[in-house]
């Protein structure tokens, strides 16, 4: 758990390394080019889609993989890490709210008491991430609406996500919606690269390779094997311990400035996810794995 929550928490840091010198389309298919080919081959042996399942997990892939990771690129290329990292942690808050819609689940005084904390949290931390001493380390309007878009999409991935593995299988799922994802995600790279210059530093390179093998593969690998070991709600502890070593990358690497009302808005954000993921698990309600 240790272990998936440091390659998590490191992603965004790592992310914002990457799109110093590559422009963020282009950086997040480059990202799925290391991952799809090497998740293809790890699942070679369970990779059978039945037809009529296909038009969901291509839709999967589009939303999740091509909505959910451009979005996160654009919103921390105009973010500070930390500020990025604190939004990225309010995934599973939004998939509190969309499976209480998707599932008729009541949301209880207990988890509205979250949901509004971690929002106030999200305004303190994007208010209190300061000016920012340059580009890398700015946080704009632009960028905090970007990671919340990226926030949204990525929890509507997770919650289909765990229904269509229910029903075709994790394998088939995971590998087939990574490459509608990576396939509908080249041809805004190309059109990106058409009027942006791309330099492949070895930072930039590092940051793909980590991205696409570390997080994408080895995480998920990971992730799948924590909820066959460990209960379900001791495996999504990993969420709250992700910001921290997120946090502390950010200070190292691009010496970001963090205030007062930053460590408060950081404070209300995490208290509010512990809030909103607090209760029972409706019966209704898929889960993953």
């Amino acid at each position: 758990m240790l272990l998936l929550a440091l390659m998590w928490g490191l992603s965004i840091p790592i992310t914002k390394l990457g799109l110093g010198t590559i422009p963020p389309m282009t950086f997040t298919a480059l990202r799925f080019m290391v991952a799809v080919p090497l998740f293809m081959f790890l699942a070679r042996k369970g990779l059978k889609l039945p037809r009529e399942g296909v038009p969901s997990v291509v839709g999967l892939g589009v939303m999740g993989i091509t909505l959910g990771n451009v979005a996160q690129s654009f919103g921390v290329q105009g973010t500070s890490a930390s500020v990025g990292t604190i939004l990225s942690a309010t995934i599973p808050i939004f998939m509190v709210i969309l499976a209480a819609i998707r599932f008729k689940q009541p949301v209880t005084w207990v988890h509205w008491c979250g949901l509004l904390a971690a929002f106030g949290g999200i305004a303190l931390v994007a208010v209190g991430s300061g000016p920012g001493v340059d580009d890398m380390s700015r946080t704009t309007a632009s960028g905090v609406a970007w990671m919340l878009v990226s926030a949204v999409g990525i929890a509507i991935y997770y919650i289909r996500s765990a229904e269509l593995t229910n029903r075709y299988g994790l394998m088939p799922v995971a590998a087939w919606n990574m490459l509608a994802g990576l396939v509908t995600m080249l041809p805004l790279a190309a059109w990106e690269m058409t009027d942006h210059s791309i330099e492949l530093t070895a930072p930039s390179v590092l940051a793909i390779v980590y991205l696409g093998v570390m997080v994408t593969v080895v995480g998920l690998i990971l992730w799948l094997y924590l909820l066959k070991v460990v209960p379900a709600r001791v495996a999504a502890s990993v969420q709250y311990l992700q910001p921290v070593f997120g946090l502390s990358a950010s200070a190292v690497l691009f010496g970001d400035l963090l205030g007062v009302m930053f460590a408060a808005g950081v404070a209300l954000v995490l208290v509010g996810l512990v809030l909103a993921a607090s209760g029972k698990r409706s019966k209704s309600e898929p889960v993953a794995g």
